[in-house]
């Protein structure tokens, strides 16, 4: 394939071909209108239904994820998102046609509705969604590992104290006290991870 760099096929559970999206991708300083249209182009050559572009620069005033001349535009934290709501668009509408055959008016309906502004916002949607879910759990993450060090720097101290105090027990008993061999061993793990 020439022009994008990749060219998805959206599959159903039963391998029906539901669709394709043609992505392009851009890491570059400065946005260029002239994109789009490049994009366009490779998209009717590769009879592609839906045209993706994912940058680290998008136009200005642009964030997140917009649709232009029937090109989404996208930055790569929500490329994700945006992939999973398309290809959850593409099915549906393929279930539909399926459903529909025959029914050339319903299918005109879909079709306005699926470029009208309800199914952009449908899909602005689930991508917000997806990143908040995905920055509460970095958040989650990030937590739970303070909660580890602090509890490990807890178990390091008990076994530190413990360790001090069988030894002190043991300077006052002397060879009286049994000796305790997981305290022993713990003791000289512990010395050793310094």
């Amino acid at each position: 394939m020439r022009g994008a760099d990749v060219m998805q096929r959206v599959c159903s559970t039963t391998g029906q071909v539901c669709g394709t999206i043609i992505w392009e991708s851009k890491r570059v300083k400065n946005w260029s209108d002239g994109w789009i249209e490049k994009l366009k182009e490779d998209q009717r050559e590769a009879k592609a239904d839906i045209a993706v572009l994912v940058s680290t620069v998008l136009p200005r005033g642009i964030t997140g994820i917009h649709q232009q001349n029937g090109v989404w535009i996208a930055d790569y934290t929500l490329a994700i998102g945006l992939a999973t709501a398309l290809r959850h668009g593409l099915m549906e509408i393929a279930a539909a046609k399926t459903s529909m055959e025959g029914r050339s008016e319903k299918l005109e309906m879909l079709y306005d509705y699926l470029s009208g502004p309800q199914f952009r916002q449908q899909i602005e949607a689930i991508v917000d969604a997806f990143v908040s879910m995905s920055k509460d759990l970095d958040q989650e993450r990030r937590a739970m590992e303070k909660i580890w060090a602090k509890r490990e720097k807890q178990i390091e101290k008990v076994v530190k104290n413990t360790s001090r105090m069988y030894g002190s027990l043991q300077g006052i008993v002397g060879s009286t006290l049994p000796e305790l061999k997981t305290l022993e061993l713990k003791a000289l793990n512990s010395v050793e991870d310094r």
